[in-house]
């Protein structure tokens, strides 16, 4: 029976080296043959790392190994798509952004009213000066002569200049509040460019990742359609229906046990599952594959 042709999955990196997408690794001759690779992901959403499963000929090839395949497969589109549904909810979304702006706009308004306190003190302090000045005037250019109307006048004059006073200390404090708001300002100004800097290059990686997502997802489900067309049917549509129901249709037997459900197998059961055709877990009910 001759081999099926050969369904090139996409090779990443592995032990430092890179595979092309539709080559094999040094070693791996022939053809009929399916090289796959189970990914595991790294802390930066973009690095990936793939682990090299079985060589399979497909002339030799049970059920069980293809359907094995095809559930390695299907968790690296789960994998996929759970990244992609993350960088997309993440694209777009400027939380700590929007904090800070409203931080910087809320000190920005401060300042404005420290401004407009100073404007206003200053010019309490020029009336009251005016005031002085005319009462002053007054008292010293030689028209009143009354001892009484002197002596209110320079009442007056004293009065004023104990406001003036009080004025002047209330305009240094403003000043002074004015300055160091012009100081926290710019220094939250600045923190907050360089935030919005680091927010779009998040962005513009997060749309770089998203492609990278789309590209192999789209990658994976063709191979998963090719690998498809190659399974019976009828095992195809029992591994759909345990993966409805329990999402790991296929479990690995290793030492006689079932490493799904951790139950032991009995001789009989472990002599059907080298066969050819798939054999459910009395337990669990998953189909069993020893590699």
């Amino acid at each position: 029976m001759n081999p099926s042709p050969c369904i090139p999955l996409p090779l990443r990196k592995e032990g430092g080296g890179v595979h092309p997408k539709g080559s094999h690794p040094e070693g791996i001759k022939g053809t009929g043959y399916l090289y796959s690779g189970l990914r595991r992901k790294d802390k930066r959403l973009s690095e990936f790392a793939y682990y090299p499963l079985p060589v399979i000929e497909y002339s030799d090839m049970a059920i069980a190994r293809q359907l094995f395949q095809l559930q390695e497969i299907d968790s690296l589109i789960e994998q996929e798509e759970q990244a992609l549904t993350a960088s997309t909810g993440q694209l777009g979304k400027r939380l700590a952004l929007d904090v800070a702006k409203d931080r910087l706009a809320a000190a920005q308004e401060q300042l404005k009213s420290l401004g407009h306190q100073r404007r206003e003190a200053e010019g309490e302090l020029d009336d009251i000066q005016s005031k002085i000045t005319a009462t002053e005037k007054q008292l010293y250019g030689g028209k009143v002569t009354n001892s009484k109307e002197l002596s209110n006048l320079q009442h007056e004059v004293n009065t004023q200049k104990a406001r003036r006073d009080q004025g002047e200390t209330r305009a240094l404090e403003i000043i002074d509040k004015l300055e160091e708001q012009e100081k926290g300002v710019a220094a939250q100004s600045s923190e907050y460019q360089k935030l919005e800097e680091e927010w779009q290059n998040q962005q513009r990686q997060l749309s770089d990742e998203i492609e990278k997502l789309k590209t192999s997802l789209g990658e994976l489900k063709q191979n998963r359609q090719q690998l498809t067309g190659l399974i019976d049917a009828s095992a195809l549509s029992l591994y759909e229906k345990i993966r409805q129901q329990k999402r790991q249709a296929v479990a690995k037997v290793e030492q006689g046990i079932c490493r799904a459900c951790r139950i032991s197998l009995s001789a009989s059961a472990l002599q059907k599952a080298r066969g050819s055709q798939p054999v459910q877990c009395g337990s669990c009910g998953r189909i069993l594959f020893i590699s």
